[in-house]
């Protein structure tokens, strides 16, 4: 919402800075670098895998106030850092745009951007389009003659559209900066309009994957409830449109300083795992079909120099990790902003990927010549350089929280691994370990982005196990396989979790395919951070797990092993949660009264089920994440160490009596990234059911 609500302005200044005339950047001196003197530990599991880099996975936004949207030179600059889908027509102009008339009443729109000149340039890019229906002041019966336009006319097979923007910003929450022209603002009615835009846009072409706005976890206005709407914008929408829709849009800016954004990657997990909880929950049978697309993505310092780029990469990774199938940065070109000085490089404040060549207000600083890479674009080619269409993300971890790491492995065999250090001021030496890959012994390709360079460099140097990565940079290493994976089973498929209680479940995956010897049994493991605890084995294809923790999330993948002792690759992981008992001698029934994005207030009821008086209780429990916290409570005494919490009662109600006896607690809550909710209560040590 933050990110939205200036936009207008930067439409207007870029606008503006066609008219300005450019100067060259002047290159500033990168810091002195300390050292740290004791290597990070990195740890790569080849055999925990994550999701698959689909090919739709690098994307960008373009925008019709880019008169060099379509331009050869855009287009070149953009295929060459391995961008494979666009965005148009740009964010919240989306819902002010006609497409037919190429206008946007109250907005500015450039020469050469009308729809046709967006597809050439799409074209000499290699990327797919993803194009956003106007639902502010448009109706469906455009949508859908834009969609008979695109694929029926044209022939352009445009597969991806979505029905608006930040739809939720149209002043429902009380901000507005979106454009909704409908009586009723809603969240009830964008998913009512939702559903007869999707009707009449594959009424036309059925092929078509159409998506709905939600909100991103733990952002603004995330569990909030407006208006006569059943419940917050996620659960309303899914509950209205989820039968109707192929994906759901959610944007993401982080904001906070250079070093806030760049921990805050950390969130995306938990906000993976909530959306697609809402979607599992809320969106109807068969929500698994449902797939989710991040399209704007930048942060509020750093945004052209460094903290930028550092930014990106591990985002996109993290992102693509898991299983989003299309991460966009906002913007190509965007103008010039607040001007600052970050890590000894001059930061322009421009979310666009590439200069837009204007000058400030006063013109006494302006950008390097128009279409000059910024930093975020070498990041965005590194991506392209470590994750590839068909590779396999893999578990990666290190022992510093300055240092992230991601890995991927390729269908070849080979495997990518890049690290990111984000101390602008430090330099790390790793040691890598590597888990069901073994690196030949060579010198690895090495990809290499530091503060300050205008392009990626490339190398064969040094080893596969260490390294020493400068500050603010980012690093790629690309290692062959020491000997050979003919004959390998390959893997086996995506497992399913059924039959999930407080402490089992059953896991169920499609065989594998023998290579040259019998397959022997199949392997399940947990994914336990960056490394693998074996949960058991089977020679069949299903295995039920024993002795889980109650309220306990689990990712699980499997592995095939032949007579010979060939190990396939792992399969695509599963996550699973498990519940609260079925029948306890304790209830806990926890519920969220009001949210303002950031706090709650909840209410937890204790309930003793048991047949004998409790006399004095303790209910504890662990939140999921370390930036959940109580900050004051009532009818009881709180306490929190870490990720624990403690209450204990008052002389009122520390007696429960047998058979049904109960207080109710209260608290107000504070987060600062997704708010998920505990998985389990205990009441004096017994877990106890949750209702």
């Amino acid at each position: 919402m933050r990110r939205s609500l200036p936009r207008v302005r930067r439409w207007t200044a870029y606008a503006a800075s066609l008219l300005l005339v450019t100067t060259a950047l002047t290159t500033l001196d990168a810091p002195v670098a300390g050292a740290a003197a004791d290597p990070v530990a990195v740890t790569v599991n080849a055999r925990a895998g994550l999701a698959t880099v689909p090919d739709t996975a690098l994307g960008v936004n373009h925008a019709i106030w880019d008169a060099k949207l379509g331009s050869t030179e855009t287009s070149d600059l953009l295929k060459a850092a391995g961008v494979k889908m666009l965005r148009y027509p740009g964010g919240s102009y989306a819902d002010i745009y006609h497409w037919k008339t190429h206008t946007a009443p109250g907005g500015y729109v450039a020469p050469d951007t009308d729809f046709d000149t967006f597809m050439a340039g799409a074209r000499r890019v290699g990327a797919q389009p993803m194009i956003i229906a106007n639902y502010g002041t448009g109706t469906p019966a455009e949508a859908a003659d834009w969609v008979r336009y695109a694929n029926v006319t044209k022939g352009y097979g445009a597969k991806w559209w979505t029905v608006g923007n930040e739809n939720y910003g149209n002043g429902l929450y009380g901000s507005a900066w979106e454009a909704d022209d409908h009586p009723d603002k809603s969240a009830t009615q964008y998913a009512k309009l939702v559903v007869e835009y999707a009707d009449a846009m594959k009424a036309v072409d059925p092929s078509i994957k159409v998506g709905a706005v939600l909100t991103m976890p733990g952002n603004w206005p995330d569990g909030l409830t407006a208006g006569g709407d059943p419940g917050p914008w996620n659960q309303t929408v899914l509950s209205i449109a989820g039968p109707k829709i192929d994906f759901v849009d959610v944007h993401w800016y982080p904001g906070g300083t250079a070093a806030e954004s760049l921990t805050r990657t950390n969130h995306l997990p938990d906000a993976a795992w909530l959306l697609r909880q809402q979607i599992a929950r809320y969106a109807g049978p068969d929500s698994d079909r449902i797939g989710i697309s991040l399209t704007e993505l930048n942060v509020d310092a750093g945004r052209t120099t460094q903290p930028g780029a550092l930014f990106l990469a591990d985002a996109y990774s993290g992102l693509l990790e898991q299983g989003v199938f299309t991460v966009q940065w906002w913007n190509v070109h965007n103008g010039i902003g607040t001007v600052s000085e970050v890590a000894g490089q001059t930061d322009y404040g421009d979310f666009g990927l590439l200069s837009s060549g204007g000058c400030t207000s006063d013109g006494k600083v302006c950008e390097p010549a128009f279409n000059t890479p910024f930093a975020p674009y070498h990041a965005l080619s590194m991506m392209n350089l470590f994750a590839r269409p068909g590779d396999q993300l893999v578990r990666a971890g290190t022992s510093q929280p300055l240092v992230a790491a991601h890995a991927a492995r390729r269908p070849d065999g080979s495997l990518a691994l890049l690290l990111l250090n984000k101390d602008p001021d430090t330099a790390y030496p790793v040691a890598v370990d590597y888990a069901g890959f073994t690196p030949a012994d060579e010198a690895p390709t090495v990809h290499t982005l530091t503060n300050g360079a205008t392009a990626v460099s490339t190398s064969r140097s040094g080893s596969a196990t260490t390294r020493t990565l400068p500050p603010y940079s980012l690093t790629t290493l690309v290692l062959r396989p020491a000997g050979s994976s003919a004959g390998r089973p390959t893997a086996p498929g995506r497992p399913t979790a059924s039959a999930v209680t407080d402490r089992a479940a059953t896991i169920s995956w499609p065989a594998a395919t023998p290579g040259a010897a019998p397959i022997a049994k199949y392997e399940v493991y947990r994914q336990f951070g960056a490394v693998s605890e074996q949960l058991g084995e089977t020679a069949g294809t299903s295995f039920t797990v024993r002795n889980l923790e109650p309220g306990t999330r689990y990712t699980v993948n499997v592995v095939a092993r032949d007579t010979a002792g060939r190990v396939s690759w792992s399969s695509p992981p599963s996550t699973f949660a498990t519940g609260s008992p079925a029948a306890s001698t304790c209830a806990v029934r926890f519920h969220t009264d009001t949210d303002w994005g950031n706090g709650y207030v909840a209410t937890v009821e204790v309930v003793n089920t048991g047949p004998k008086t409790v006399d004095g209780w303790t209910l504890t429990w662990t939140w999921p994440t370390g930036w959940q916290q109580v900050s004051s409570g009532w009818n009881a005494t709180w306490t929190q160490e870490g990720t624990a919490v403690k209450v204990t009662p008052t002389a009122d109600n520390r007696r429960l009596a047998a058979d049904g006896g109960s207080t109710s607690v209260g608290f107000v809550g504070a987060y600062s990234g997704p708010n998920v909710p505990p998985g389990a209560f205990r009441l004096n040590g017994t877990v106890c059911a949750l209702r």
